[in-house]
Formats: C-alpha cells, sequence, structure tokens
C-alpha cells in the first residue's frame, strides 16, 4: 500500500513538471510573440542599412566628447541594460532615477504597479503613455509626452538634452536604426551640435550607448507605435520642482 502511494505520488510530480514545463514554454512563446512582432511577419527594414556601419556610432573620440556632456555627466552610477527584450522601458526609467540620485533598479521600478512581468516577459512592452505614467508614479515631476514633431523642431528639442534641469527620452522603432527589430526606449544622454550627433543612452547591452544624427533618429521616432494606434515620440522630464 506504501509503495502504491509512492508510486502515485512520483506520477502526480512528473506530471506537475511537465505541466509547469508546458506553461513556462507557452508563455515564452507568448512572450516572443507579443514583444517581437517581426517574427510573425516578414521584416519591413531588412534592406535598410544599420547605423553600427557609420563611422560615428561608436567613435571613441567621440564618445569621450558625449559622455563629458552635462546630462551625460550625471549618469555615472551602474547604467543598468535591460534582462531581456521585453523590458526596455524600466531600465530607461531605471537609469532616468538614477540620474536623480535615486538607486532603483529595472525590477523596482514595476513593483507594485499594474505592468508585470509574465513569467520574467513584459506582454508587449510599453506604450510611450504607460512609461510616462510609470515615471510620474515613481518621481514627482512634470512628464510631457511630445509626438508629431518636424525633422528641424526635433533636432530643437535634442539640442535641449545637454540640459542638466530635464530629462528626454525617446521611443523609436529599431527597424529605420539598425535594420531589425521592433519599438524600443532609451535615454537621450546628450547632443553634440556642431557634428549633429545624439547621444543614445540605449538600454540594449548589445548595442549600448552610441551617437546618430538626428534626421536618423528622428525618421525611427516618426513611426506608428501598432499597440497603441499613435505615432512614437519623446518623453520631457523636468527634475526641478515646480
Amino acid at each position: 500500500m506504501m509503495g502504491e502511494q509512492v508510486r502515485r505520488g512520483r506520477v502526480w510530480k512528473c506530471r506537475l513538471a511537465a505541466f509547469l514545463g508546458s506553461a513556462v514554454l507557452l508563455a515564452g512563446l507568448a512572450g516572443v510573440a507579443g514583444v517581437n512582432p517581426r517574427l510573425l511577419k516578414p521584416n519591413a527594414y531588412a534592406s535598410d542599412t544599420s547605423i553600427e556601419t557609420r563611422p560615428a556610432f561608436h567613435d571613441p573620440a567621440l564618445l569621450a566628447r558625449a559622455w563629458a556632456l552635462p546630462v551625460a555627466a550625471y549618469r555615472r552610477r551602474p547604467y543598468e541594460y535591460q534582462s531581456n527584450p521585453s523590458f526596455c522601458g524600466p531600465p530607461t526609467v531605471a537609469n532616468l532615477l538614477r540620474s536623480l540620485g535615486v538607486d532603483f533598479s529595472q525590477a523596482d521600478v514595476l513593483r507594485g504597479t499594474a505592468f508585470q512581468p509574465w513569467f520574467g516577459v513584459l506582454l508587449n512592452g510599453l506604450t510611450l503613455d504607460e512609461l510616462a505614467d510609470l515615471i510620474r508614479r515613481r518621481l514627482d515631476r512634470p512628464v510631457h509626452v511630445v509626438r508629431g514633431l518636424t525633422s528641424p523642431a526635433f533636432r530643437g528639442l535634442m539640442k535641449s538634452g545637454n540640459d542638466p534641469d530635464r530629462r528626454l527620452i525617446v521611443n523609436f522603432h529599431c527597424g529605420p536604426v539598425f535594420g531589425r527589430g521592433a519599438g524600443h526606449f532609451s535615454p537621450i544622454l546628450g547632443y553634440l551640435p556642431d557634428a549633429d550627433l545624439v547621444f543614445v543612452g540605449d538600454v540594449n547591452g548589445d548595442y549600448r550607448p552610441f551617437l546618430i544624427d538626428s534626421e536618423s533618429l528622428w525618421r525611427a521616432v516618426a513611426t506608428r507605435d501598432s499597440t497603441s494606434g499613435k505615432t512614437r515620440g519623446l518623453l520631457i522630464v523636468d527634475t526641478t520642482r515646480h
């Protein structure tokens, strides 16, 4: 009798393990489908040449100048990179908070909010408006959502990225920039006006902070987010209390 109970217990544990394994697998597949729509349809940007081939992308001399800019200097704490492809929003907020002396991790950013990962995956990521709401929850500062900028207006806003009293977060589609990928968030760490280069603090550890001309970045921002149905854009965070 005891042997039969042990056998049944082992069978039950095996079935439970198989069920949990299947659930994790399905969650992973759902997450991939949710955060990587390009896997479900042809890459519309396959013919675009990645900016990784451009000299300025990771040019050591230009990057040294960029890291010396006023806003980039605030980010001397360890820079946090996304833990998985769905997590570009949380580390973007975490790095912004760290730049203001608030020691948050990407996990801390989501804790206690409605944006909870499922098996480690943030399904469908976050929209621009959702990220703005997340920052407002964590930081008592004005957060402005900006969309529909012309190329000259966008370039003018990039110049303000050197103002220590504000932070810029950009929401762009990786396709026009890298020839692959989907929607993405990263902080703007500064702007080199003489070279018209934006210093993007990319939270993707494969790319890391890079330099890109404002026109190319603007084209990537002037794309539509399929989740919200709205054009991508930027967030402006005023770091001084009003």
